[in-house]
């Protein structure tokens, strides 16, 4: 195998891999809230915003692959970044709650899962963010 097709095919892997983070993130997400019952935020569906459209934007570029679909992929992942960030901070009671965007509705600050002592549905987010961002750049880094 020549160079260019084992790179070509590590490009494809690294762009594979962001879909299915996203793919079980987003499914997970829908588990929490038709399955379990957990009604979600307004941060939570802020970030279902730019979390659901990087499943279908990210297959798009595997058949075929096409490496520029990280430009369309970037924005999102990094806006669901700020925003997992921030509903972290929140979670935390780093951030006043007099700043708080929950004053309705469900708060953002409800403890539905804890695992391990640290792992609660915002840091699950979090997490999901930061893989999938680190990895896009990662691709756009290998242009």
């Amino acid at each position: 195998m020549t160079h260019q097709a084992q790179s070509s095919n590590l490009n494809w892997n690294i762009l594979f891999l962001c879909w299915l983070i996203t793919a079980v993130s987003t499914t997970g997400s829908l588990f929490f809230s038709h399955v379990m019952e957990f009604a979600p935020c307004v941060l939570c569906w802020y970030q279902r915003i730019f979390l659901f459209p990087l499943v279908i934007i990210l297959a798009v570029g595997l058949f075929p692959f096409d490496k520029s679909v990280v430009k369309y992929a970037l924005p999102l992942a990094i806006a669901g970044w700020l925003t997992a960030i921030y509903h972290n901070l929140l979670y935390a009671g780093i951030i006043p709650e007099s700043i708080q965007p929950c004053s309705r509705g469900v708060s953002c600050t409800e403890e539905y899962i804890d695992l391990f002592g640290f792992l609660s549905i915002p840091m699950l987010s979090l997490l999901s963010f930061s893989v999938v961002l680190a990895l896009l750049v990662i691709l756009k880094r290998r242009s």
